[in-house]
């Protein structure tokens, strides 16, 4: 994450305040967007403005609820069903059609999550990356910053 103090606030561009207001934002700290356009020093229109354009509420809530979550919640409500399947009386423990449908929307949803990769986890690499690349060359970070995003956009626009 990007600290700044009061001193070198002032000298940043407004790109520089975008993408520390971003990160903000996005950060586990769960600042509102009023708290995040104070730190950075800009307006709460222009925050407004920039999480709107951007995007940012649709990846911050795609952060929220992660892959895994989203997996564990599907294999529950599967481990279900086939409890009630098998509770029922012997020689009747097969699935009727509607618990036949669901169990294979279910296992076809698992199998897509098992095998995409989700906003979170892209987003995740990118701030990790980013987060090594800063000290070593903070120019080149700031150029890939823009590429991230621009890519994050495209997969978002796909979804």
């Amino acid at each position: 994450m990007l600290q700044i103090n009061n001193d070198t606030m002032a000298e940043l561009t407004k790109d520089q305040k975008k993408q520390w207001a971003k990160d903000l934002y996005l950060s586990d700290q769960n600042l509102t967007q009023k708290e995040v356009a104070e730190r950075v020093g800009t307006s709460a229109v222009t925050m407004n403005s920039w999480v709107d354009k951007g995007g940012w509420k649709q990846l911050k809530e795609s952060l929220l609820v992660t892959r895994e979550s989203q997996l564990r919640r599907l294999y529950l409500q599967l481990d279900e069903l086939n409890t009630a399947i098998m509770s029922k009386g012997v020689g009747k423990r097969f699935a009727d059609p509607k618990e036949v449908e669901t169990i294979r929307k279910l296992t076809n949803a698992i199998k897509s999550l098992e095998n995409e990769s989700s906003i979170a986890d892209i987003v995740e690499v990118c701030k990790r990356l980013l987060n090594w690349l800063r000290p070593i060359n903070p120019i080149l970070a700031k150029s890939v910053a823009g590429v991230f995003d621009d890519f994050i956009k495209s997969v978002l626009k796909k979804a």
